[in-house]
């Protein structure tokens, strides 16, 4: 299979770190974001990669190049203006040549397996992974009487959030609009047909890299060794 990383999008709460870099090459504990994600892909034996560049494109054409410094072959699809996460996908579409393609927003550090996903395709058009809630803050728990009983810190709840990371099928492109987000446009479409199946990883690691204090926390994750991470 190909991918497609959703990799032109500016960044805005990542500023001033993004007034000179795009997001997707913002480092991570050494590492530019993609440079993990281009490793991951490497990983599961995913090693023809889209590109789907719009924002400060160049400096992602200076740093990664071809991807034979990474051992996989990159290709780019410029976006000249934002087109969402749907458009963005389906003006890619001439560098999709596989029935099924896996597809991924460029601010997510993971080590999920996307070999479910694939599967799931088997009476479905597309497959979403879905990770496990983690509160932003701190959770306090109070019995019936209003006594507190414990503190929590930023626990996992007990709900599932897109992780965005998708598998689709190729003719499923057709679908796409031409502008607009994949999750406002086609899913909806295909959820109403029962054609979107859904995956859900409870224990892969996975953090989406929006805020500073998203980054400070993922690099502390990263960089405790086995288990903090991919």
């Amino acid at each position: 299979m190909r991918a497609v990383i959703l990799a032109g999008g500016f960044g805005r709460r990542l500023a001033p770190l993004t007034n000179e870099v795009p997001k997707p090459l913002v480092p991570v504990a050494g590492k530019p974001i993609l440079v993990w994600q281009i490793e991951w892909l490497k990983r599961q034996g995913v090693t023809d990669i889209v590109l789907a560049v719009g924002y400060l494109r160049h400096k992602i054409f200076e740093a990664l190049g071809d991807g034979r410094k990474y051992g996989v072959r990159l290709f780019y699809s410029v976006e000249e203006e934002p087109l969402g996460t749907g458009g963005a996908i389906k003006n890619a579409a001439p560098y999709i040549s596989d029935d099924v393609f896996i597809a991924l927003n460029g601010d997510i550090i993971t080590d999920i397996d996307t070999r479910p996903l694939a599967a799931a395709l088997e009476k479905a058009d597309a497959a979403i992974a879905l990770v496990p809630l983690r509160s932003p803050y701190g959770v306090v728990e109070v019995d019936g009487e209003g006594r507190v009983m414990a503190f929590r810190e930023k626990p996992v709840l007990e709900h599932y959030i897109n992780a965005g990371v998708y598998a689709i099928r190729k003719e499923a492109l057709r679908d796409l609009p031409d502008r607009g987000n994949i999750e406002e446009t086609l899913f909806p479409k295909l959820a109403q047909q029962g054609r979107l199946r859904a995956v859900v990883y409870k224990d892969a690691f996975w953090r989406s890299i929006d805020t500073h204090k998203d980054l400070e926390e993922v690099e502390k994750m990263l960089k405790t060794g086995p288990g903090g991470g991919p």
